[in-house]
């Protein structure tokens, strides 16, 4: 699969997968930032990408972000086929959960990104599905 890419600053990396066993690409924080305790923060990825038609882009935290103090936001990120125009550039949103600022570096690797296939669904509205519950939130304990 072939992916159009942007990249805003030319001399920040392409997205890569750094092992060949890898299922997901790093995205890069554009630019330096401060982020103050227990609060988020908007960085810029450097990237613009063209999802193909038939997939999406799940934005989700690498496994490190945690060490800095970090976590996404909004726990995994969802980017759709049509949001690749001049002005769609993929954004990492961070929260710091401790009680210290966290500093991020320019070209620090800070969330990671899968092309994942979808299939759209039809709804079928129906009065009800089956006669018995499982449970609700949490019932299998």
């Amino acid at each position: 699969m072939n992916l159009r890419i942007v990249r805003i600053d030319k001399t920040l990396p392409l997205p890569e997968y750094q092992t060949p066993g890898s299922v997901a690409f790093d995205l890069y924080a554009r630019v330096d930032a401060v982020i103050p305790p227990r609060e988020g923060v908007i960085l810029p990825s450097n990237f613009v990408i063209e999802v193909p038609k038939g997939y999406f882009l799940m934005i989700a935290a690498r496994s490190s972000l945690p060490k800095k103090g970090l976590t996404l936001a909004n726990g995994v990120g969802v980017l759709d086929q049509d949001y690749h125009g001049p002005k769609d550039e993929i954004s990492i949103f961070v929260y710091n959960f401790t009680n210290a600022p966290v500093e991020v570096k320019r070209g620090d690797r800070l969330a990671q990104a899968l092309i994942v296939p979808i299939d759209k669904a039809e709804f079928d509205e129906v009065e009800s599905i089956k006669e018995e519950s499982r449970g609700g939130f949490g019932s299998t304990g």
